[in-house]
């Protein structure tokens, strides 16, 4: 009875491995087709603009974050002089007309989408597009619009106090090198991201009257549904902020994957396939590194799986090689991001648990990722110095330059505060 029992435990777990690895496997080999060969050629350069800053009207989304979301106005280039503050309260930011959102306003949309409803209702627009900017993005290197019905604009997340979430963010940028492929599909995958902008016509012919809670992506999906969509990345690495602590990054992460999934019947049937196998995979990811680690430190247990062991390792040094498109990525800003790559397997592990969560325990309501003030951002992050941020004018990039004397002494003292 023992002995049957065991081999139908040996079964099962052979099943579980090879599932995993068949998925993880197949979801690795789609990211670099859509990397090598789809997204050649297909980012926007920042200097490639055929609208300025007068075809542009910029909406900045908030509850009532005033002190965030004026170091974001403050960060909008000179010159690119309609922007909106589209609030849930009334609060005052210099440099912008704030809106605020009545509260007997009611729509299908709820929290953010309701505001973006509002907005676009309400607030006059005479320009080719709307550049919708989170309440803690800093522009970057923007000096206008492609052409494009939807231009996904690239992003850098900055250290905000946690080390864990900031190199994680490498990870996820180097992962999301797919979103440049987007343009050749009838459906971009998601869109999500510190700054998008949408052009008027279309925005008020698809409308944000949608019940989601990713926002960009169910406007895309239902966008291309409706046209063919033209669908840009736009190359100007604007900066916004990493989850302040692991548990903002996990509850992030798990809204992402939530969202997605509750919306894929906005997909056509293949797309919604494809989409499924992926979301499956992501959430699972977080097995892959524990189920090598049993059959390498337990070999008996799984007999027979050298194959298995030797496309393990080769897919554990794929981990390592899309860490690196992310430090890539950053290189020309920060050389800081190379402490991911030693912690790529770990780093791996918290990016996706998120999405595990998310497969598990979905959620249905939005929730705002905390943000840090930008006076706080400087305190704490060794690459920039008092007023880096909070005067930057959006123009040009935000390189940040190491002081590694401060970053030992901040490093040390973290690691005597976690002792403690």
């Amino acid at each position: 009875m023992f002995e049957v029992q065991s081999e139908l435990a040996i079964f099962v777990l052979l099943m579980l491995v090879w599932t995993v690895f068949v998925l993880y496997s197949a979801s690795v080999f789609t990211w670099f087709v859509e990397v090598l060969v789809l997204a050649w050629r297909q980012t926007v350069p920042a200097d490639d603009v055929a609208y300025g800053y007068d075809d542009i009207q910029v909406r900045i989304i908030t509850i009532d974050a005033a002190n965030i979301v004026q170091s974001t106005v403050n960060a909008v280039p000179d010159g690119l002089d309609d922007v909106r503050v589209v609030a849930e309260k009334p609060i005052s930011v210099d440099g912008a007309t704030v809106h605020a959102v009545p509260e007997e306003f009611t729509c299908t949309a709820s929290h953010k989408g309701r505001a973006l409803e509002w907005a676009r209702r309400e607030i006059p627009c005479d320009k080719e597009f709307v550049l919708y900017l989170d309440e803690d993005t800093l522009m970057a290197n923007f000096e206008g619009l492609p052409e494009g019905d939807i231009v996904q604009i690239t992003e850098l997340p900055l250290y905000t106090g946690s080390w864990v979430t900031y190199l994680s963010e490498v990870f996820r940028i180097g992962y999301q090198r797919e979103q440049r492929a987007f343009g050749r599909f009838s459906f971009p995958l998601y869109a999500w991201g510190g700054g998008i902008a949408v052009r008027t016509s279309l925005e008020n012919r698809i409308t944000w009257d949608s019940k989601t809670i990713t926002e960009g992506t169910d406007f895309a999906w239902r966008a291309a549904a409706d046209t063919d969509l033209d669908f840009s990345v736009l190359n100007c690495k604007f900066r916004n902020q990493a989850p302040p602590s692991v548990m903002t990054m996990l509850k992030q992460r798990r809204r992402w994957f939530s969202g997605t999934r509750q919306d894929s019947d906005l997909l056509p049937l293949h797309y919604q396939m494809f989409l499924q196998f992926r979301l499956v995979a992501w959430g699972f990811s977080p097995l892959i590194p524990l189920i090598t680690l049993i059959t390498f430190l337990v070999p008996s247990a799984l007999p027979d799986l050298m194959l298995y062991r030797i496309g393990s390792l080769v897919e554990f040094a794929t981990l390592f090689v899309v860490t690196g498109v992310g430090v890539a990525s950053y290189w020309s800003e920060s050389k800081l991001t190379l402490l991911a790559v030693p912690w790529t397997p770990i780093l791996v592990v918290l990016n996706t648990a998120g999405a595990l969560w998310g497969f598990v325990a979905p959620v249905e309501h939005f929730a705002v990722t905390t943000k840090v003030p930008l006076e706080t951002v400087e305190k704490r992050n060794p690459a920039f110095e008092s007023g880096s941020l909070t005067k930057h004018d959006g123009r040009n990039d935000l390189p940040e330059r190491l002081d590694v004397n401060r970053f030992a002494s901040e490093l040390r003292e973290s690691l005597y505060t976690s002792e403690d």
